[in-house]
């Protein structure tokens, strides 16, 4: 087992949480990991990616070569957009349709949407509205997350595992909040798989 995992989105939508967990449950299945990661001016909305591998064997380098991604995992478009050149061939595409618009010249959502269609493996949630619907919209994130998730090769006991590691220490019911809005996350992508 191998997968090479672009993660991308802007400073503050939750990146590093999905990163973490998708080590924690790597690590739940003894799996070998690497992780890179280029922060922007997250107080500014700078642009956010971490370069993640995961395997069954040791993993010699954490950068992915361009056209090497089997996921992008991006918690908005445009940054979906930014990494196509790194998706390979059969790779998927996961992202949530809400824009995060944070400069003055952003393109219209349905611009950047069309391109994204163009690509044969593409799972797109409106990621804001699903965690809404599951009491936080906080947790878009892992919506995005759980809809990743039939793509990851990975165990959906070490998925909850993770987000319980990573959100236990708020309380019950964040953590109840997460594993439901990744969930939530996961059925979506069921459908559209």
């Amino acid at each position: 087992m191998k997968k090479n995992i672009i993660l991308a989105g802007v400073g503050g939508q939750g990146i590093l949480s999905i990163a973490a967990c998708i080590g924690f449950a790597s690590l739940e299945e003894d799996l070998f990991l690497k992780q890179a990661e280029v922060h922007g001016m997250s107080q500014r909305g700078g642009a956010v990616q971490s370069h993640l591998r995961i395997s069954s064997n040791e993993i010699a380098s954490d950068l992915i070569p361009e056209g090497k991604a089997d996921l992008i995992i991006a918690v908005e478009p445009m940054e979906a957009l930014r990494y196509l050149p790194m998706l390979a061939k059969d790779g998927w595409i996961i992202t949530s349709t809400n824009p995060f618009i944070n400069i003055p010249d952003y393109p219209e959502t349905a611009t950047i949407m069309a391109e994204l269609e163009k690509q044969k493996n593409i799972v797109t949630i409106d990621a804001d509205q699903i965690a809404q619907d599951c009491g936080n919209v906080k947790s878009a994130n892992m919506v995005v997350f759980g809809a990743s998730t039939p793509f990851l090769g990975l165990k959906i006991e070490s998925v909850e595992t993770a987000i319980k590691k990573l959100f236990g220490s708020k309380g019950e019911n964040v953590v109840e909040t997460n594993l439901k809005a990744a969930r939530a996350g996961y059925e979506q992508a069921i459908k559209q798989k």
